[in-house]
């Protein structure tokens, strides 16, 4: 099993209940176990427009490949309505779902580049990893907190605890999948 961070995101129609809806999703795949997600926090746009996002980490176990695993997160993006205008790069969303980090794999494919592009650029990414997982290597070298202060000016507020933007009642359980569908 493979320890993977997904970093996700939205800030147009609800991503209050896109949000949740995604990690019930992704803990309904094969191969995926539920480990740990972060709080919610509210954050500015960066290299984006439109209202504030909504944004956390959400930490699994996999035995599915980083590049199976990350055209998993695509269509459930798409089926939460993910729309991708042609020509505009950072369009406001309602959900996204980034593969930031696929154990300490490292990979220029231009399909999945991991570790992700200009994560230890956002605090919208390393703030909720610190949180949901503070001895997690971004690199062989380094972990989040070692580029903390390097985002310091960009405006991130916790908005909701895990449980309280996540109410899986038992449909995900730590350390094991279940099917959210289930009972």
């Amino acid at each position: 099993m493979t320890i993977a961070v997904i970093g996700m995101g939205g800030n147009i129609g609800e991503p209050e209940k896109a949000l949740p809806e995604a990690v019930l999703r992704i803990c309904a795949l094969d191969s995926v176990s539920f480990r740990t997600v972060s709080s919610l926090y509210r954050t500015e746009p960066i290299d984006s427009s439109g209202p504030d996002y909504l944004n956390a980490v959400l930490v699994i176990e996999t035995e599915m490949g980083a590049r199976a695993l990350l055209t998993e997160l695509l269509r459930i993006e798409n089926e939460l309505g993910r729309v991708r205008p042609a020509g505009v790069h950072n369009a406001p969303r309602t959900v996204d779902l980034d593969l930031l980090l696929y154990g300490e794999e490292v990979s220029d494919d231009p399909f999945v580049i991991l570790p992700h592009p200009r994560m230890t650029e956002r605090a919208f990414v390393l703030v909720p990893l610190n949180e949901a997982a503070p001895q997690c290597k971004i690199t062989a070298k380094t972990k989040a907190a070692d580029y903390l202060a390097d985002v310091k000016d960009q405006r991130i507020q916790q908005y909701k605890s895990p449980k309280q933007w996540l109410n899986l009642n038992g449909e995900c359980t730590h350390g094991r999948k279940q099917n959210p569908k289930a009972g």
